[in-house]
């Protein structure tokens, strides 16, 4: 399974620089499309997505896209809850609890 990226030209050249070969290149105009070819490729199985990019889909492809297992998608720069529940969905474990919770 690869890892892959995709948002703008500045948000994906990090992931470029750690050695991400699989990175979509996108801008708003083309975001939703770029998305669900990538969500489509099935050697995929983490998607690092820019979490302010997520406005440019539409509601139906967004729901889909934070469902998703296979790609794992997970939102960088958002709310730590997100990235908390997609971890807890992808391997089953909160790996956040503490004993308080």
């Amino acid at each position: 399974m690869e890892i892959a990226v995709i948002g703008s030209e500045e948000f994906t050249l990090g992931f470029r620089l750690a050695g991400i070969r699989r990175v979509f290149v996108a801008n708003a105009d083309n975001y939703q499309d770029l998305m669900l070819e990538a969500m489509a490729q099935p050697t995929i199985g983490i998607l690092a997505v820019d979490a302010g990019d997520l406005v440019n889909l539409s509601h139906v492809v967004r729901q889909r896209v934070m469902d998703s297992i296979q790609p794992v998608v997970v939102p960088v720069g958002g709310d730590e809850s997100d990235l908390r529940e997609k971890v807890k969905r992808a391997i089953g474990v909160d790996l956040y609890k503490t004993e308080d919770e």
